[in-house]
This record gives C-alpha cells, structure tokens and sequence, in this order.
C-alpha cells in the first residue's frame, strides 16, 4: 500500500501568491509523487484579505488534491500544529507559499522519511546547498545556527528552513510539546526532536529569497532567541523514544 503524504502550505494575506503556488506544486506532485497517495492542504491562519475565498476556489478545481483548513488566529507554527495532528497521514510536510525550495527536493524529504528518518529537513548552509538571498539574512541565519550548535550541540544545520517532514509518530508524539506557535517552532521541533532520539536527515537544497517575503528578519531572529533561552533554562521536554 502506498504511503499517504500531506502537504501543508501555511498562509497568512497571500491571495495573490496562493494561484501561482498551487499552479506550480499540484502538477509538481502529479508527476514525482506518484508512488503516494498525495494531497495539498492551505492552512489560512487568520488571514484578513481574500486568501480564504481564493483558496477555496483553488481547491473546488482541484477535488481530490487540495483541501483547505482555516484557522481564525495568526502563526505558522499554530497552523501546522492543528493540521499535522489532525492529519492522518504517514508523511506530514510542510513548506512555505513561495516555493523558495526548489521542488525538486521533496522527492527527497519524502523519500528521506518513508525510509525511516523520523524528521528531514531542508538545508541553506549545509555542503552542496545553493541560496540566492540578501547578506543581512545570510548573516542573521549564519548566527543563529552557531548559537544553536553551541548552546545546543545541535547537529542539524538549519533550523529555519521553511520545508520540514515529519513521520506519524513524530506528529503524535513530538508536536504536542512545542510550545511556540509562531516561527521559533522549526527550531523547537528540532532540538525536541535531536535531544529525544528521533533521528534528523539533513537535506541540502536550493533556495531563492523571495523578494516579496513576510518575514521580518530581526523582530522574527529576536524572537527566536527568546525561544532558545526558554528551551536552555526552561529545559527541553523528553520522552521515550521507541
């Protein structure tokens, strides 16, 4: 049987950029995922233009591979923690609405974790990566996964890199503890995942900024600093792994 994989593309005010995703990515996975039993799912996270209304005529053109779930309050990470735990699929993936990994990696990350990685991400800084994106965010990102790695002993080398799969039990058993619901979650996911024994399987990919981002890189970077102090003397949750 088939595995089934979904996956999630959290999206906040992104009417105009919704289309040209699901335009890309639908026959993306038409044509290399097809040994899976696939769907695309928009999570609308408090969205205040028409991103609903357009993601639900996208998805009444696409029965069968596009489903859209809406939440009223904002936050990536509260996106994907109501859909990869209502999800009942053997891979969970998610990625951001403009495409700044290039697809052809996730053949990969899925491939990665239906052959037993619990977690694989994607990677900007690792050997054989390729990025196009401004030098502030170069920096910023280059900093923030040093301090990751020395506070941390983390081996996974991009926290923040917006194409992550996880398998069911890792959605079960991992996402429930994450208590951020906003960016900070990749890297709390992460260190949850490194610092319980579910094995992490880093990709290298390429990525292109894009020049018409959200994210505001030093309010976004503070946060995550906040973030780490809590997991460093708050202390990381463990549990067993099997």
């Amino acid at each position: 049987m088939a595995s089934s994989v979904d996956i999630v593309i959290p999206v906040y005010n992104e009417e105009h950029s919704l289309p040209r995703c699901v335009a890309t990515l639908i026959p993306f996975c038409g044509s290399h995922l097809g040994n899976y039993d696939w769907q695309v799912v928009i999570a609308d996270n408090g969205s205040i233009d028409g991103t609903l209304r357009v993601a639900e005529r996208l998805a009444s053109e696409n029965l069968g591979h596009l489903r859209v779930v809406h939440l009223d309050e904002k936050g990536r990470g509260r996106a994907l923690k109501r859909t990869w735990s209502e999800s009942d699929a053997d891979i969970r993936i998610y990625m951001d609405v403009d495409l700044s990994t290039d697809l052809i990696h996730l053949p990969e990350l899925v491939d990665a974790v239906r052959d037993g990685s619990p977690v694989a991400t994607g990677s900007r800084l690792k050997r054989g990566a390729h990025t196009a994106r401004s030098a502030k965010r170069e920096v910023i990102s280059r900093i923030y996964n040093l301090i990751i790695r020395a506070v941390f002993w983390s081996s996974f080398s991009d926290a923040q890199c917006g194409f992550k799969a996880v398998n069911r039990r890792t959605a079960e058993v991992l996402v429930p503890l994450v208590r951020d619901n906003n960016w900070f979650f990749d890297t709390e996911l992460l260190i949850l995942a490194e610092r319980n024994g579910f094995g992490i399987t880093d990709i290298p990919v390429s990525w292109e900024e894009d020049p018409d981002t959200r994210v505001k890189v030093v309010s976004t970077a503070l946060e995550d600093l906040k973030g780490l102090a809590r997991l460093r003397f708050g202390g990381v949750p463990r549990v067993r792994a099997r």
